[in-house]
């Protein structure tokens, strides 16, 4: 019987290689029982629904407060939601709704006018910011124009408190500067949040249609008279 090369078979001899118990085996391969998962410690599923509507309310209030005292936070852009724009722009179409100085209109158009501007507004310089090269998600720039219309809302409270004592020159004036003031809030506060998202060779391109969003509405604010 002829004799069988022994290089002919290419994993002769591994049947005699054994691991050493002094060389260590790295990695451990064990798994722990019982052990907790990330998501699943971060579950809300079992959350009472009362739990879960307070923590979003809350945390919409800390985002108003961010708009209040606007500085370089990433927090409107990184946990964004639409809840605050939403209650913004309802309230604020309330609050216009009536202003036609025609009796015989119900102010129906003007809650529908506030929507239009509002939303295809923030669209509009959404998509602009976009084109432009920006690098925040869509509904991260809704998100950020939706809340600093606050200052904006604030003033329109304010005006219609004013507007119950009359609507004389000192009224108007009184009007004037609040909604001026509550303007450059709005248009500083976007732009504090957004203007780091821009290339540096484009911001004023970006700035311009922001600029542009919140003096309608402001304009809206101002002009506004309640109907007789």
């Amino acid at each position: 019987m002829a004799e069988v090369d022994e290089t002919s078979k290419p994993f002769a001899g591994l049947s005699d290689v054994s691991i050493s118990e002094d060389i260590p085996v790295e990695g451990d391969i064990s798994v722990p029982v019982g052990s907790v998962r990330q998501e699943d410690e971060f579950s809300t599923l079992d959350e009472p629904v009362k739990e879960t509507i307070l923590r979003d309310l809350r945390a919409v209030g800390t985002k108003f407060v961010h708009v209040m005292y606007p500085k370089k936070s990433s927090a409107l852009l990184r946990d964004w939601d639409l809840w605050g724009p939403l209650l913004l722009c309802v309230t604020l179409a309330l609050l216009l709704q009536g202003g036609s100085a025609d009796s015989k209109d119900d102010g129906g158009p003007q809650f529908a006018e506030v929507f239009v501007i509002i939303w295809f507004g923030s669209v509009v310089i959404t998509l602009n910011s976009k084109l432009l090269g920006g690098t925040i998600s869509f509904f991260q720039s809704l998100c950020v124009l939706g809340y600093c219309v606050m200052p904006l809302t604030v003033a329109m409270v304010v005006c219609r408190v004013v507007l119950l004592s009359g609507s004389g020159t000192a009224s108007f004036v009184v009007r004037l500067v609040v909604v001026t003031a509550s303007f450059g809030w709005s248009t500083f506060a976007s732009t504090a949040f957004l203007a780091d998202s821009q290339p540096p060779n484009r911001k004023a391109l970006v700035v311009y249609p922001i600029f542009l969003f919140y003096f309608v509405i402001g304009w809206m604010i101002l002009t506004f008279a309640p109907s007789q």
